[in-house]
């Protein structure tokens, strides 16, 4: 389900925010938070691509990048930037430590027409809509709240809390990210999980 070139995408993202996270805290919990990092991802990410199943297509995670700098489709860098590698590092250092950068993958999808006509009729479901697309997007969010109120319940706060820093960030309405295709597939959903997520921030900052 996940393909190389996917999973070394997120063993990297795993070992940059393990980084940031263990450079602040303590060197000695690098590996132990790079594995509960790479679960974390894995949830949301297998919770997308099951949702992007049942709705007849496929998607492929990359690394956040960036591309535009302004409105206008010509104002584009030259080489785009990988955002989702840089903004940890950046933003923990501007932050001095107080601040994790969770934000750094994003999905393609393409729809399966071939299953879609098959179920649908031919003409009836062969595009992704954004309600589609949002709803994918959301599902990975949902996936991180759940679990962390599952790993909070059997004592293992740190894998609950980097859940909800996870499902936070990636609720953020900017660029390419979740929160940006969320927000445009359904306004409604994106208040709901913005809410939910807002209290488990809270929750985790000062209660876990």
């Amino acid at each position: 389900m996940i393909k190389p070139k996917e999973l070394s995408t997120i063993i990297i993202v795993s070992i940059i925010l393990a980084f940031t996270i263990s450079l602040v805290e303590s060197l000695e919990i690098f590996l132990y938070a790079i594995l509960t990092i790479f679960i974390v991802i894995l949830i949301n990410v297998f919770a997308k691509k099951i949702t992007s199943f049942i709705l007849d297509s496929e998607i492929e995670i990359k690394l956040w990048e960036i591309k535009r700098y302004g409105l206008k489709d010509h104002y584009q860098f030259k080489n785009a930037i990988p955002a989702g590698g840089i903004f940890p590092l950046l933003i923990t250092f501007l932050s001095f430590g107080y601040i994790y950068w969770f934000s750094c993958l994003v999905f393609e999808v393409k729809a399966k027409a071939y299953r879609a006509a098959k179920r649908w009729g031919l003409y009836t479901f062969s595009e992704m809509t954004e309600w589609h697309i949002g709803l994918i997007a959301a599902w990975g969010v949902i996936a991180n709240i759940i679990f962390a109120v599952i790993g909070y319940l059997a004592g293992f706060s740190e894998f609950a809390r980097l859940n909800v820093y996870f499902a936070f960030f990636n609720m953020l309405p900017l660029g390419n990210l979740d929160g940006n295709k969320i927000f445009f597939g359904s306004l409604i959903l994106w208040s709901f999980l913005a809410t939910i997520t807002l209290i488990g921030l809270g929750y985790a900052l000062l209660l876990v």
